[in-house]
């Protein structure tokens, strides 16, 4: 199958109960673990998915950390509906959906929290860390956002950072921090 194809695949699919609810939060999950498996080679980019770690106010859990010789990728994930509206420095963005409204915490706040706790507990400078935000799902970003949020095609992103910022042997030992410091599931 084309790129294209699988890209349109992946945006498109949906998962519903007989009751009509919707599998939103793990269904973009997966449609994010897919897309990884599918588009990064494994030689060049490690995955981690769910994150626990410890903080010093409790724990946080990531979704998904892409590491490689170009960075570590910190992508949160959201499966939404409807428009998305925001601006970067706002602690709450909309979503609006025919008529309601839900307020959620800005994830690119959210993502910083992430990076902070991460460079602290595994000693990775948080300029060699980059925030990805994706949103799967029906929706649109109707105000105007950074380049690393993003609905769908993540991986074009990823890809699109080529400056080597860590060697292999530096791969190899974050990563092995990080599942070293990952609370058990």
């Amino acid at each position: 199958a084309s790129l294209c194809a699988v890209q349109a695949f992946i945006r498109g699919m949906s998962v519903e109960m007989s009751s009509g609810l919707q599998f939103t939060g793990w269904f973009g999950e997966l449609k994010t673990v897919i897309a990884k498996k599918l588009f990064l080679r494994s030689s060049d980019y490690v995955d981690i998915n769910n994150v626990t770690i410890k903080t010093r106010r409790g724990t946080t859990q990531i979704d998904h950390l892409i590491i490689s010789r170009y960075g570590v990728f910190v992508v949160e994930t959201k499966n939404m509906s409807g428009w998305i509206l925001g601006g970067e420095d706002d602690s709450f963005w909309i979503k609006t959906n025919r008529g309601n409204k839900l307020k959620f915490q800005n994830p690119l706040h959210q993502n910083e929290s992430h990076i902070r706790a991460l460079s602290n507990l595994a000693r990775i400078p948080p300029e060699r860390m980059h925030s990805v935000v994706v949103f799967w799902g029906n929706c649109r970003l109707r105000t105007e956002m950074p380049p690393n949020v993003l609905t769908g095609g993540y991986i074009t992103y990823v890809k699109s950072k080529r400056q080597v910022l860590f060697t292999e042997d530096e791969v190899m030992r974050i990563v092995a921090t990080i599942k070293a410091v990952m609370v058990p599931q």
